[in-house]
């Protein structure tokens, strides 16, 4: 069986794949593709007379069955609602399959390329869809799912790395001066904010996690990897599709927003945090590759990480977020 905690993914070897999907009633004919994926092990799995599946196996001892059954039930919702978003499909109303100790689900195969967020009408359409997916997440709370929080993304994190032995001794000190004063700035951001809306979101809204379909019938974009779902505030979905200087995410913004708001109000004061959720997140980063340092491929590709030149800049990544979270927020 895994280990959680040492080499989680060492027993998983393809055949131990293949005998999985057999067990769940999807049988392949002996080929597999891995796709990329840090956080779980993904495989496109070819079948003789059928489209080719994915089949998502997930990292042990990180979410409960619960947890995950909140996802699956959460992507099932928006695609009854005709949502675009990749589900796991169900076998005998069963999305979560067991064996040799994984757990895993099964995904039709999506195709489609990265969405070309340097235009104006890609933008407004993901602002049309964001919006159609948080409708939905308004309508009921995560129970077994965590939020998205200054504890949960930021001081944990930053406690993580200070209690291990990730830092060189010579820049310890300043990563711990400056992350205390990012995370000042990150409470300040929120208490301006005020008591700011939560819902359930996709929680990791990047160009990586969007397929667009140029296909004549569902051209559009597709959404995957509900994984890191959870409550969050709205913003959380829509602030990394921002990229650029000030003045082109100002005009990024007001293109999602208009497709947005075609469906849903936006609280305006959830800009005060968009600065502050990138803060997090780069804090939060950090604590992850290390938190997963016991898995081969994290070393394999992440060589660079606990090098000074490493910290040295996620410090001026944390100095210049600090500077940020004090400038006026985003106005659309």
């Amino acid at each position: 069986m895994p280990d959680p905690a040492h080499t989680p993914y060492a027993e998983l070897t393809p055949d131990v794949v293949l005998d999985a999907m057999d067990a769940a009633g999807f049988p392949g004919d002996g080929r597999l593709v891995a796709l990329g994926s840090y956080e779980n092990r993904v495989y496109q799995v070819m079948r003789d007379d059928a489209p080719p599946l994915v089949a998502k196996f997930y990292r042990p001892a990180r979410w409960s069955d619960a947890a995950i059954g909140e996802e699956h039930a959460f992507a099932a919702e928006l695609v009854a609602r005709e949502v675009p978003v990749v589900a796991p499909i169900a076998r005998d109303g069963v999305t979560l399959f067991g064996h040799r100790g994984f757990r895993y689900a099964v995904y039709p195969k999506a195709g489609g390329r990265p969405p070309e967020l340097d235009r104006d009408d890609v933008l407004t359409w993901l602002g049309r869809f964001l919006a159609r997916i948080h409708v939905i997440g308004a309508t009921a709370p995560f129970r077994h799912r965590p939020a998205l929080t200054v504890e949960s993304f930021g001081e944990t994190p930053r406690a993580f790395i200070l209690d291990g032995d990730w830092l060189p001794a010579d820049v310890r000190d300043a990563w711990q001066s400056v992350s205390a004063a990012a995370l000042d700035g990150v409470r300040r951001a929120f208490a301006r904010a005020g008591d700011l809306a939560t819902l359930r979101t996709h929680g990791d809204v990047h160009a990586g996690n969007v397929l667009w379909s140029i296909a004549n019938v569902g051209a559009g974009p597709h959404f995957v990897d509900l994984d890191d779902a959870r409550m969050a505030p709205a913003v959380q979905d829509l602030w990394m599709l921002l990229s650029g200087e000030r003045v082109s995410m100002e005009h990024q913004l007001a293109k999602i927003l208009e497709g947005y708001e075609r469906f849903r109000a936006f609280d305006r004061r959830e800009l005060l945090v968009v600065e502050a959720l990138r803060t997090l997140r780069l804090l939060h980063y950090s604590a992850w590759i290390a938190g997963r340092w016991d898995d081969p491929a994290f070393p394999a590709a992440f060589p660079w990480f606990g090098t000074q030149r490493y910290w040295q800049d996620r410090i001026l990544e944390l100095r210049e977020q600090i500077a940020l979270m004090d400038e006026e927020p985003l106005v659309a």
